[in-house]
């Protein structure tokens, strides 16, 4: 086989595979779009639910949304990047490091819902959190610590050593030179992961389901320490338990889950960008 031909052929069995993926993302929009985008009125986005969620808006779930996530990851990211750095630059490979990236390994694998009866034990019994928007931050945070600490070891060790070399050859600390040099080369890689840990965070349900969530709250969150109403826990209530709710709102919810997603996903990626252009290498 000539090395054209079978160029061409390896490129069109990766763009198969590429609208693979493409295609089912592209269609579940346009499903939510066609079905949904009638129901986004400013009414809907800024009024309280009324008449068994079938009216009214969706404004208690959207800001407990936002206030699970922010609380989240603000907590998961520096925590994270503190355990990174240590793994990455500190660590020498004995014993509790193997076992320490070993828990790292199982807690990405483990399920959100043994997650959720994680925090309902410790943060809602144990430590009288309650049915909280802290007691479900802290949940999905320890949920996404494995995310970004994996991502950001992996920003940390692609910044050259050469970096490093320097820096403490001119007499810097080592914790100078990871603070000034190390970090802020590493952090687009650092936002890549907290984009991936908003996105999953945004859209969790079982954890939030038993530590942060209530079925129905008409009104705002006035501390951390109240229930919420969040948009994954809401979309599965009115899509399961209410009768006769109209398919609009439903798909309606979907969609500004999504929109919400992205907005934050946008957010970050602008930061990466400016990160990413002031990196010098």
């Amino acid at each position: 086989m000539k090395p054209r031909t079978a160029q061409k052929i390896a490129f069109g069995i990766f763009l198969f595979f590429s609208l693979v993926v493409f295609v089912p993302v592209v269609s579940i929009i346009g499903i939510l779009i066609s079905k949904g985008a009638s129901a986004l009125t400013w009414e809907f986005l800024t009024a309280m639910p009324l008449d068994g969620m079938r009216g009214g808006g969706i404004l208690p779930a959207i800001v407990g949304t936002l206030l699970i996530v922010l609380c989240s990851i603000s907590v998961t990211l520096p925590v994270g990047v503190l355990a990174a750095v240590y793994l990455n630059e500190y660590a020498r490979d004995n014993l509790l490091t193997r076992i320490i990236q070993l828990s790292i390994v199982n807690l990405a694998g483990v399920p959100s819902v043994v997650y959720g009866l994680f925090g309902l034990g410790l943060f809602v019994m144990m430590m009288h959190f309650g049915v909280s928007v802290i007691a479900g931050a802290f949940t999905l945070a320890i949920m996404e610590l494995p995310s970004i600490i994996t991502t950001t070891r992996n920003a940390l060790s692609r910044v050259p050593a050469s970096f490093r070399e320097v820096s403490l050859s001119l007499g810097v600390s080592k914790w100078q030179t990871i603070y000034k040099v190390v970090l802020p080369n590493a952090l687009p890689g650092i936002m890549t992961g907290a984009i991936l840990s908003i996105a999953r965070i945004a859209g969790e349900t079982a954890p939030i389901l038993f530590t942060a969530a209530a079925f129905y709250v008409p009104h705002l969150p006035r501390s951390l320490s109240d229930q919420v109403m969040a948009l994954p826990y809401h979309l599965y209530i009115i899509s399961t338990q209410i009768p006769n709710m109209p398919e609009k709102i439903t798909y309606g919810t979907a969609l500004v889950l999504i929109l919400l997603v992205l907005v934050l996903s946008l957010s970050v990626i602008i930061l990466r960008i400016f990160f990413r252009k002031k990196r010098k290498w």
